[in-house]
Formats: C-alpha cells, sequence, structure tokens
C-alpha cells in the first residue's frame, strides 16, 4: 500500500506560479514511476509529469507543459513537488500525484487531489 497527500493548490492569477506537493507514505521502496495528472471540469485526466523513482530520476512531459513545470523529489525520496511557471487559464484544474509499483503496468495508487485556478 502506498498512501499520497497533496497539497499547495490556490488560487493564482495568469502568469503566476504554484507549487504542489505529494506526500508518500507506505511502500515507497516499491514504487517504480510517480505521476501528475490533472482533471479539468468536464475534460479527461490529462497527463502532465511523470519521475522514474530508481532511475536516477528521470523525468517526462508532455508538450502542453513541457518548459513551464517540473517535477522534483526531496533527499529523502518520501515527497514529490511540482513546480509550475507562466500558468495560464488552461491550466484551472484539480491536480492528482499517483503511484505506480515496480512490476505493475498502470498507476494504482491516487491522492485526494488539490485545485488549482488561474484567474485574473
Amino acid at each position: 500500500q502506498v498512501q499520497l497527500v497533496e497539497s499547495g493548490g490556490g488560487l493564482v492569477q495568469p502568469g503566476g506560479s504554484l507549487r504542489l506537493s505529494c506526500a508518500i507514505s507506505g511502500r515507497t521502496s516499491s514504487i517504480y514511476r510517480m505521476g501528475w495528472f490533472r482533471q479539468a471540469p468536464g475534460k479527461e485526466r490529462e497527463f502532465v509529469a511523470g519521475i522514474y523513482w530508481n532511475e536516477h530520476g528521470s523525468q517526462y512531459y508532455p508538450d502542453s507543459v513541457k518548459g513551464r513545470f517540473t517535477m522534483a523529489e526531496d533527499n529523502a525520496w518520501n515527497t514529490v513537488f511540482l513546480q509550475m511557471n507562466n500558468l495560464n487559464l488552461e491550466d484551472t484544474a484539480v491536480y492528482y500525484c499517483a503511484a505506480q509499483l515496480v512490476g505493475t503496468n498502470h498507476f494504482e495508487y491516487w491522492g485526494q487531489g488539490t485545485q488549482v485556478t488561474v484567474s485574473s
């Protein structure tokens, strides 16, 4: 079992920045990959960032956020962050962190989500 708790969401103006955090507990040694996703009202859930837990922390992003979003982990590998810069209205969504365990092919564990609202 892995438990995930997101924090750091809020209201920000266009062009602003936010940093989301995801606290990880439980079987952290079994994690293969961590990801951030978002879901806006009426839209499908969208992947926005990923990091491989045991491959030197290599990261990957979709084109929609590349260059604006950065995912990182703390030295103890029990928290992941999503630094979001130059936010725009289309970034408004509930953001979730998720964990995929070694030997599986999907993100099985999810946090409760944190709301990010970009508005002037």
